[in-house]
């Protein structure tokens, strides 16, 4: 109405002037109308327009909401017109130019405020709330290593976006992106697709690919499916640590087929993890990444890492560190297990401990807390017989810098019982394996404690002077801080004894005869290592069990007795347990953990404080 008014004095002046008026004159007075009036007219004109829109938007009601809520698993977009006329009208031009104006606002806001706007979202048409998600996304891609690693922090810690903003990520991530968000360890499952939906089974079985090769096998006889599929699956698992045999796995489809397998088997965690094995073994070849992630194991390694069972999530903590090369330097073998920490963590890892079990072991149960003083020997042979791993949980806690590693490999105490009985391994075989494995996980670049269990402190004496006769491996041995025996049979073993005593009966096996204390090998590296360490002056610390241990019903023994666990240097404690809790404290505050634990400390400190 002012613009109006205005007009009218200024024509009225114009038309009831007494003074004769030139024609230039006059138009020079319109021209000043409209100079005066066009702003005001265009800016008010672009003012309404917006308003209008902005409240059209807001009282707008997307009767769709409702149905795209219900579909959580797809992405949905906003709809736009494929009419060319409706995004060449003036309404469409006049809302374009004002979000460019709104972008250079922002942009020029963010420069004041030191918080820098992406240039690649200026001319890209996205509410307030999505602009976070992809500035992650895109920072996730970058060149430098610290920002994409902040990108995946930031987008792990989100727990407040909506179902389709994690279906979002899922789908436009990376391949690195998607791993180190497995690898967090707050992450949201909704980051991650399903697998894909599996070829068809073909008739005659899931194996050989597709064959029939499962009926086949249970034609001979009454054994279950399940215990064939474990035989199946250990053939598998010595298959994929050959780098070739890996490549044709893949290529004939056995990502899929072991992916339908471990579904199918969700009441058997024994199968399951026999796959996530053969995965993990996989993962250590780079080539070999893009396909496991295509297949869908991500999803399916993601959810196994949060399992409260220990075993489960070490086995996929292990494939995920395989898989994750951006943060992870090292390779994890089949049998060498990471227990702390098994995510990515901001906590510098300064040094290592390391977990080596005897005879009859295994990388999780040797270490649980202490069972029944009754535990038999053929019980614990039973992986499902399982409760805590003390050292990823008290140790872990207590000393947050150092990374704890445990190790596995098949033992027997007869050859009746030997998985592969034609594998008769040595303490010397099993030394050169173990050794290799350990330097690909990094095993000696850091201050070391080694921690072993009955026939595991044989190896470990075994790895270090080995060790100590090749140059290349001499940070192994300058890093080692100290190490602890937990009933170490240095000059022999009772069970040996025993066992060849009636070997006609028992077949004893290889390492069971090594433990003899007529044994020349076990001799030779006792005299071998104790010369070797009072060189080198190494820290020890051994207990020894003082009760016996029940084997079978009729059995009742005596394994390690304290002459044959007296190393010669080092504190020698007798404990009140038999052979097998010698290593398994009942609770966080005995004896035998805090006093383990002191001397990982004392023997670390300096380190620790760096």
């Amino acid at each position: 109405m002012a613009l109006a008014a205005c007009c009218i004095i200024c024509c009225r002046r114009i038309g009831t002037s007494t003074t004769p008026l030139k024609s230039y004159l006059y138009w020079k007075d319109i021209r000043n109308i409209i100079k005066f009036t066009g702003p005001l007219v265009l800016g008010g004109s672009l003012f309404i327009t917006y308003e209008v829109l902005a409240l059209k938007k807001s009282v707008t009601l997307d009767t769709q909401v409702i149905e795209k809520e219900k579909l959580k698993s797809y992405i949905y977009l906003d709809a736009v017109s494929l009419d060319k006329r409706q995004s060449q009208g003036i309404i469409y031009q006049a809302r374009k130019e004002l979000h460019k104006a709104l972008r250079k606002v922002l942009a020029t806001s963010a420069k004041i405020f030191r918080n820098p706007f992406d240039d690649h979202f200026s001319t890209v048409d996205l509410e307030d709330h999505e602009y976070g998600l992809w500035l992650l996304l895109k920072k996730s891609r970058s060149d430098h290593k610290m920002v994409r690693l902040q990108a995946v922090k930031e987008m792990a810690a989100n727990h407040y976006w909506h179902d389709y903003q994690y279906r979002t990520v899922a789908q436009a991530c990376d391949v690195r992106t998607i791993i180190g968000l497995a690898r967090s360890k707050e992450t949201d499952l909704r980051f991650f697709l399903p697998p894909p939906n599996l070829p068809p089974v073909k008739d005659g079985g899931l194996w050989c690919f597709g064959g029939n090769g499962l009926p086949y096998a249970e034609s001979f006889g009454e054994v279950p499916s399940a215990a064939v599929e474990i035989f199946c699956l250990q053939a598998l698992v010595k298959h994929s640590e050959i780098a070739t045999h890996c490549d044709k796995i893949e290529a004939n489809g056995g990502l899929q087929l072991l992916q339908r397998i471990y579904q199918l088997n969700n009441d058997c965690p024994k199968i399951q993890r026999k796959i996530v094995r053969i995965i993990g073994n996989m993962a250590l070849h780079e080539h070999l990444h893009s396909a496991i992630v295509r297949s869908g194991w991500i999803s399916i390694l993601a959810e196994a890492v949060k399992s409260p069972q220990v075993i489960q999530a070490s086995h996929a903590a292990r494939t995920l560190a395989n898989l994750d090369r951006e943060t992870v330097q090292e390779k994890y073998e089949d049998g060498v297990f990471v227990l702390y920490p098994q995510y990515r963590t901001s906590q510098p890892i300064k040094a290592d401990v390391l977990f080596i079990h005897g005879l009859m072991g295994a990388a999780f149960k040797t270490w649980r807390q202490q069972d029944s003083d009754k535990f038999e020997i053929e019980k614990a042979s039973d992986e499902e017989c399982y409760t805590q791993c003390w050292p990823q949980t008290w140790l872990a806690s207590d000393c947050p810098a150092l990374r704890i590693i445990s190790v596995e490999y098949d033992t027997s105490l007869s050859d009746w019982r030997a998985k592969c009985p034609v594998e008769r391994k040595s303490i010397a075989y099993r030394s050169d394996e173990l050794l290799r494995k350990l330097r690909a996980a990094g095993v000696g670049d850091r201050p070391l404690i080694w921690v072993s269990h009955s026939m595991g402190g044989l190896l470990v004496k075994k790895m270090l002077v080995d060790a100590s006769k090749k140059p290349e491996l001499n940070t192994l041995i300058n890093n080692t801080r100290g190490i602890i025996f937990y009933s170490v049979p240095h000059h022999g073993s009772h069970l040996a004894e025993y066992s060849v005593n009636i070997k006609y009966l028992l077949f004893p096996s290889v390492e069971v005869k090594e433990l003899s204390k007529d044994s020349p090998a076990l001799k030779e590296l006792q005299e071998e290592f104790l010369k070797f360490a009072k060189d080198k002056n190494f820290q020890v610390l051994n207990f020894v069990e003082t009760l016996p241990t029940c084997i079978g019903s009729m059995i009742n023994l005596h394994i390690v007795p304290v002459e044959s666990a007296d190393l010669g240097i080092g504190d020698l404690i007798p404990v009140a347990v038999n052979h097998l809790n010698i290593c398994k404290p009942k609770k966080k505050d005995t004896f035998l953990y805090q006093r383990t634990l002191q001397f990982i400390s004392e023997m670390l400190a300096k380190d620790l404080e760096n």
